[in-house]
């Protein structure tokens, strides 16, 4: 079944379940963390793996690679997010940014202590990365 098909419940059902094992409490304080570090007015969106439950490129099941192994994808959503990533980090400059992660560390330094701070909470890689509102429509 694709992203596409599952309704609203089941994507956040998915969530709790595969990232936070199923702590209502787990996913509260990664909200609450990345609330309070994202600039104001900023949207967060959770994608991949974690919300359909199977992998993009082969359709492995989350954690497939055994626990802990697949990452949690998050994108923030606005203007003053695009701006905390440097001007080498987008795929598409000012408007959508590739995924802050271990392979690309320089290229929002700023969001870094976040993304430690969110994969010991989550005991997963955590990649970040930002887009315009009106790109999330192209999605």
């Amino acid at each position: 079944m694709g992203a596409c098909a599952l309704t609203d419940e089941e994507k956040r059902a998915n969530v709790l379940r595969l990232a936070f094992g199923g702590d209502e409490e787990r996913l509260n304080d990664f909200l609450r963390v990345l609330r309070q570090e994202i600039p104001p007015g900023t949207a967060v969106v959770l994608r991949g793996s974690a919300v359909t439950g199977r992998r993009f490129k082969d359709d492995a099941p989350f954690d497939a690679d055994g626990p802990g192994t697949s990452d949690l994808d998050v994108t923030l959503v606005g203007w003053q997010a695009i701006g905390l990533f440097t001007v080498t980090g987008f795929f598409i400059p000012g408007v959508h940014s590739r995924p802050l992660s271990d392979d690309d560390p320089g290229i929002a330094p700023t969001l870094v202590p976040l993304r430690e701070t969110l994969m010991v909470m989550t005991g997963r890689p955590v990649n970040i990365q930002a887009t315009r509102p009106a790109a999330m429509k192209f999605r």
